[in-house]
C-alpha cells in the first residue's frame, strides 16, 4: 500500500538577492518544478498540484514580478528567470528536478535546461513560447508604446467585470453562418476565463509594470523575439514531453508540431478542443500524463563529455522528423531567429 502523503499546498517565501520570492510547495520525494506563464502566477497549477504532490515534492514559484513575489525594476529576461529558478532550488536544497513550463514558463524551462543541465532530469513543455515569432496579435499590440495606456484602463471601475461578461457572452454565442471556425468568437475566446483572470491581476500598477517589462523582453510588434529552436539539439538525452491544445489561439498548435520535429525523441500529447491552458481544461489527464512520463523515463545524468560533443557538433537538421513542409518550417524558424533585423 502506498504511504499516505501530505499534499496540503503551502505558500512560502524566501528572500534571494534582496527580493522576496513566493512559491507553492507540497508533497515529498523527487522535485518537480512548475513554471507559470506571463502575467499569471503559481495558483494556475492549483488543480494539478494535489495529485502531483502524491508522488513528488512539487514547487510552483511565482516568477519575479508576478503573483506574491516582489515586483522590482529588474531584469525580466528569460535567462534571468532561469537564474531565479536555479537560485530557488539551491535555497530549497534541490540539485535535480523535472521541469514543467507553460507558455513563457516553457521558454524559461527550456532555458533552464540549457543553462543548468546538471539540474535537469526531464522536461515538459506546455503550450510553450519561443518556437517561432508567431503569437497572438494582442500580445504584439501590448508590446508597443501605447500598452501603458491600455493597461491603465483596466484600473477603471467596472472595466474588468465588463470584459469578463463580454467575453463570456461572445464565447457562448451560436456560431455565425459563413464565418470560418478559425476566426469565430467562440474559438478566439476559448481561454477567456483564464485570460481575463490574468488581466484582473494587472490592475495593480506594479504588476502591470513588471508585466510590460517581461513582455517586451520576449515579444515586439513582429512577434516573439526569443527562440529555443537553435538549441533544441541539446536535449538529445533529456526526456521531453510536449503538451498542447489544438485550439490554442495564444501559441498556435503548429508550434507543437515544429518543436516535435526539432526534438525528434520528444513525445507529443494533443488535447483536442483545448486552448492555451490544457492543465486547467483537463487537470486529471494532465497530471496522469506527467506522472506516467516521469515513471517511464529515467532521469538523465549529466555527461560533460557528451555536452561538449553536442555543443561542438551543433544542430543536425537531417534528424528532424515530420513531413517536408514541417521540416522546412523548422529550418525557416531557426534561420529567422538568427536574423538581426
Amino acid at each position: 500500500m502506498r504511504p499516505v502523503v501530505d499534499t496540503d499546498v503551502r505558500i512560502e517565501y524566501h528572500t534571494i538577492h534582496g527580493y522576496r520570492r513566493a512559491y507553492r510547495i507540497a508533497g515529498s520525494g523527487p522535485a518537480l518544478l512548475l513554471i507559470h506563464g506571463i502575467g499569471d502566477n503559481s495558483s494556475t497549477w492549483d488543480e494539478v498540484i494535489p495529485t502531483l504532490a502524491q508522488h513528488y515534492t512539487v514547487i510552483a514559484p511565482d516568477l519575479l514580478g508576478h503573483g506574491l513575489s516582489d515586483k522590482p525594476r529588474a531584469d525580466y529576461s528569460v535567462p534571468a528567470f532561469a537564474n531565479g529558478m536555479r537560485d530557488l532550488l539551491v535555497v530549497l536544497g534541490h540539485s535535480k528536478v523535472t521541469v514543467v513550463g507553460h507558455s513563457l514558463g516553457g521558454g524559461v524551462a527550456m532555458q533552464f535546461c540549457y543553462q543548468f543541465p546538471r539540474f535537469a532530469e526531464r522536461l515538459v513543455l506546455v503550450a510553450a513560447g519561443g518556437v517561432t515569432r508567431d503569437v497572438n496579435p494582442a500580445l504584439r499590440l501590448v508590446s508597443t508604446p501605447v500598452a501603458h495606456e491600455i493597461l491603465t484602463m483596466l484600473r477603471l471601475p467596472g472595466v474588468v467585470p465588463a470584459l469578463r461578461l463580454g467575453a463570456r457572452t461572445l464565447a457562448a454565442a451560436p456560431r455565425i453562418p459563413g464565418v470560418p471556425n478559425a476566426v469565430s468568437p467562440r474559438r478566439l475566446l476559448n481561454d477567456h476565463e483564464d485570460l481575463v483572470r490574468v488581466l484582473g491581476d494587472l490592475t495593480d500598477p506594479t504588476a502591470s509594470s513588471a508585466f510590460l517589462r517581461t513582455l517586451r523582453a520576449v515579444v515586439d510588434w513582429r512577434g516573439q523575439v526569443v527562440t529555443m529552436m537553435d538549441r533544441c539539439y541539446l536535449t538529445e538525452r533529456l526526456p521531453v514531453l510536449l503538451i498542447w491544445g489544438d485550439e490554442d489561439t495564444v501559441i498556435p498548435y503548429q508550434h507543437a508540431l515544429l518543436a516535435h520535429s526539432a526534438i525528434p525523441h520528444s513525445e507529443l500529447e494533443t488535447f483536442t478542443g483545448c486552448g492555451h491552458f490544457p492543465f486547467r481544461s483537463d487537470p486529471e489527464r494532465f497530471a496522469k500524463l506527467v506522472i506516467d512520463f516521469i515513471d517511464r523515463h529515467d532521469a538523465v545524468v549529466f555527461d560533460p563529455v557528451n555536452w561538449r560533443h553536442l555543443m561542438s557538433e551543433g544542430q543536425r537538421p537531417e534528424e528532424f522528423v515530420g513531413d517536408d513542409e514541417t521540416v522546412e518550417a523548422v529550418l525557416e524558424a531557426i534561420e529567422d531567429g538568427r536574423s538581426a533585423t
